[in-house]
């Protein structure tokens, strides 16, 4: 039997134990009650607080949090050989992702949906939400500026993913109106729209849109601002669960095509503790980022899923299951890495970058049951942008989440009288001042610090949970252990990158990964006595 075989068995068999094992214990000890009614319901308002069924909210999450980078992370991790990258996505998805996804999720439920930041305030106080919250929105800004710049240079030169983007909105507003106005069940209304959700896709590869990279720019801005204030049932909901069908084909795809044809690995197990992305730790950490655990999921899950979560007890299958299908998915991702000689590798990487190398492994893995390779070389390509799109508009919603609760003068947005509060206006200097930076340099310029702020994100995500539970009284060491980690892994990466940048005269990003470095300290000077209940020693 091939190792890659053995390995995706191994993989997929450890996810679901620890789903029904390590979930169901962090579910127990944390009190998850369905007596409890969540803050879609108590606070529904049609627009952002909705109800959704939890295979929708999941199909949501999942499409939200895993956008390209479970794919581009473990791929680029490679480098350091495929044994690390494997040991980190199944470790890490179990014991450091999915905790921070689940308990980010439902401490968010506990108090109103708000964001982390809003727990931090409550749990630390007001200066460490404020500095979380601007830490957060610049993040996001990051975020919504590289992805724009990576969809405008994916329509740019793949014209028929473009299509396919178009359509799947299209369909997403349709899937929508019908949902809330007819009488059809989801499990009908699913298969109509997964079967035109294909036909998109196949009218995509047939009928390419050829628009320049500027003119895209514009349109994504123009799109993300309407879909931030646009209510969530209408298109995020819809356009979220119909596009997880096509990463849930491209995970059924890669495992099929893995079982059949047994591909061996060419890649090195190991190769060096340094290469010339840096040192094994904390680089490789960093670099696999959302496969095993990313603090941009933290955002998601406080953001957008806790104001839509029906019950309580479906923040196992939403946070701690969609980070271990992820990780699954990084998974897959790795092993078309490792498929590949290291010339191959290398010359893959150079001509399209990691999404090419996993468009190239699905091309010759669903060749195995059939399907001609460049088909399912499209069809992965299609799939990663579609997924890059809808990163970009949830980040921008929650960038807006976050800016408006920055200046709420009031117990809720609705009765501030801060213009800044508003969620338009919020909206607006969100998607300029992100437009602004992608015209300035795009993303390869700001991926670096964009990488250090994500896991640094999740270090402190963790803070802010180890100290609610402590303040419950309730047992942390299962968060505690994964924040020290991560605190670790990102202020010694911080200071690389402020050595390395100060060294090639890039002071923008230096000065950026300094004060990255001294908010993290900060906030964790002012979150100890409340994890030590002041005292001196940690209450795990």
């Amino acid at each position: 039997m091939s190792i890659s075989i053995i390995l995706i068995l191994i993989a997929l068999v450890l996810f679901i134990l620890a789903f029904f094992t390590y979930g169901s214990f962090l579910k127990k000890e944390w009190g998850l009650d369905n007596s409890k009614d969540t803050p879609a319901h108590t606070m529904n308002d049609g627009v952002d607080y909705v109800p959704a069924e939890a295979p929708v909210l999941l199909g949501h999450h999942f499409a939200s949090i895993a956008g390209a980078a479970p794919i581009i992370g473990p791929i680029a991790a490679s480098v350091f050989g495929w044994m690390p990258v494997l040991a980190w996505l199944v470790i890490g998805g179990i014991f450091f992702g999915g905790v921070h996804d689940m308990g980010s999720l439902f401490t968010s439920v506990r108090n109103g949906g708000r964001s982390i930041g809003e727990v931090i305030n409550k749990n630390i106080g007001s200066t460490g939400k404020r500095l979380f919250s601007i830490f957060a929105w610049l993040t996001l800004i990051l975020v919504i500026s590289a992805f724009m710049s990576i969809v405008a240079e994916t329509f740019t030169s793949t014209p028929s993913a473009a299509t396919a983007s178009i359509l799947f909105i299209a369909l997403a507003i349709l899937f929508g109106i019908v949902r809330t106005r007819s009488n059809l069940s989801l499990g009908s209304l699913t298969l109509i729209g997964v079967i035109l959700l294909f036909i998109a896709v196949a009218i995509g590869l047939n009928f390419p849109i050829q628009i320049g990279y500027n003119t895209w720019l514009i349109i994504l801005s123009i799109y993300i601002f309407i879909a931030s204030v646009t209510p969530v049932w209408i298109l995020l909901q819809p356009r979220d669960y119909l596009n997880s069908f096509l990463l849930y084909a491209l995970l059924i795809g890669g495992f099929v095509g893995i079982i059949i044809g047994g591909p061996s690995f060419k890649l090195q197990a190991f190769t060096s503790f340094q290469t010339s992305s840096g040192y094994l730790f904390p680089v490789l950490f960093v670099t696999v980022a959302c496969g095993a655990i990313s603090g941009f999921h933290s955002l998601v899950a406080s953001g957008t899923t806790s104001k839509q979560l029906n019950k309580e007890t479906d923040s196992q299958m939403i946070g701690y299951g969609g980070m271990l299908i992820e990780s699954f998915l990084a998974v897959i991702a790795l092993i078309t890495a490792a498929m590949l000689t290291k010339g191959q590798y290398s010359e893959l990487l150079a001509n399209g970058g990691p999404v090419n190398v996993f468009a190239n492994g699905i091309g010759n893995l669903t060749a195995n049951f059939g399907i001609p390779f460049k088909v399912g070389m499209n069809f992965a390509a299609l799939g990663v942008s579609a997924f890059a799109m809808t990163t970009l508009d949830t980040a921008t919603r929650l960038a807006r989440f976050i800016f408006q609760e920055y200046f709420i003068e009031a117990e809720s947005v609705e009765e501030s009288d801060n213009p800044l509060s508003n969620m338009y206006v919020a909206t607006l200097i969100t998607v300029v001042l992100s437009a602004a930076l992608t015209y300035s340099g795009g993303w390869s310029t700001i991926w670096p610090i964009f990488g250090s702020a994500n896991q640094l994100l999740a270090a402190l995500a963790l803070l802010s949970l180890s100290v609610w539970l402590a303040q419950n009284d309730k047992k942390n060491f299962y968060t505690v252990i994964p924040m020290v980690f991560m605190f670790a892994v990102t202020l010694t990466a911080l200071v690389f990158l402020v050595y390395q940048n100060l060294a090639a005269g890039s002071m923008i990003i230096a000065v950026l990964g300094v004060l990255l470095f001294v908010l993290a300290i900060v906030l964790v000077k002012q979150s100890y006595k409340h994890l030590t209940k002041d005292t001196g020693k940690l209450n795990i």
